[in-house]
């Protein structure tokens, strides 16, 4: 998936969410809520444009880290983004000791990468470096402003579900009324999950072939992501981890919260088996002496 693309998905994605509350607010308050839905799409769309990054670094309690702090960390990256001549980021590191790590921001030039404790108690330098080039990929790729507005729609559906539960009631006048109002409570996380699963399996795939070539170790990031599998599963996240955040993480940061069955078909992440698979046969294509790019 090309940046170009990318950039063509996130302004549909500001146009969806747009009209989304266009069509509310107007469905719920005629005119007048017509121009309420409008300002607050505005709003929302201002606001995951230019504090998407914050909001994600607030939301995972991460803290800056310095050069002098966590030296490797900085010099992996370094070596990384020279490789693909891009600028550096803004290196963090969570609380959080589910080993997890996800990358935010509106565009290569103001990109955040931050990393778990828990991740860098189980990943090796090589590991590490995999899941770094990963992250990296999704900042080239210009995923992250993407996945930051589907967290936009996906907070957003929750709030518009939540504005027609208590404006529509049991009002006979109001087309919306209370069967409207459930039915909205019902369909809105589902279509949330939806979106986040259209906008981030296949984001998924692409920036570990990137990070792949990337770092040129296909392995490394195969075995990272079979050790993350393992242990997310065991490890509960943060409570302010959402649902409507956890498609911007590497792996799941909420499978230690979720049952199998019904729910695993909307996961926001690919199956770790397929990513691995996918990732032994780049493997094989570069020791098979293929050309890296």
């Amino acid at each position: 998936m090309t940046p170009g693309i990318n950039r063509l998905k996130t302004w549909a994605l500001i146009a969806l969410l747009g009209g989304l509350f266009v069509v509310v607010g107007g469905w719920i308050g005629g005119t007048g809520g017509l121009w309420i839905g409008l300002l607050l799409a505005f709003g929302f769309n201002f606001a995951m444009y230019w504090f998407s990054d914050k909001i994600a670094i607030k939301t995972t309690r991460s803290k800056p880290v310095t050069e002098r702090e966590m030296p490797d960390y900085h010099r992996i990256v370094r070596q990384l983004v020279q490789a693909q001549n891009m600028p550096m980021p803004q290196l963090y590191v969570s609380e959080m000791m589910q080993p997890n790590a996800f990358a935010t921001g509106r565009n290569p030039q103001h990109a955040a990468v931050s990393v778990t404790r828990g991740i860098l108690q189980i990943l090796d330098e090589r590991e590490l470096r995999g899941v770094l080039a990963h992250e990296l990929s999704h900042v080239s790729n210009r995923d992250i402003l993407v996945s930051s507005i589907a967290a936009a729609i996906g907070m957003s559906i929750t709030f518009i579900s939540r504005m027609a539960f208590w404006f529509g009631g049991d009002d006979n006048d109001n087309p919306l009324g209370a069967v409207g109002a459930l039915a909205s409570l019902i369909l809105a996380p589902l279509a949330a999950m939806l979106i986040q699963m259209a906008v981030s399996r296949s984001r998924e795939y692409q920036a570990d072939e990137s990070g792949a070539y990337l770092s040129h170790d296909p392995e490394a990031l195969a075995s990272a992501l079979q050790k993350l599998e393992q242990t997310s599963r065991k490890v509960p996240p943060l409570a302010t981890v959402s649902p409507a955040t956890a498609h911007m993480f590497i792996v799941n940061p909420l499978a230690a919260l979720r049952g199998r069955g019904m729910l695993s078909l909307f996961s926001t992440h690919p199956p770790t088996a397929e990513r691995v698979a996918r990732l032994e046969a780049i493997s094989q294509q570069l020791r098979g002496g293929s050309p890296i790019g």
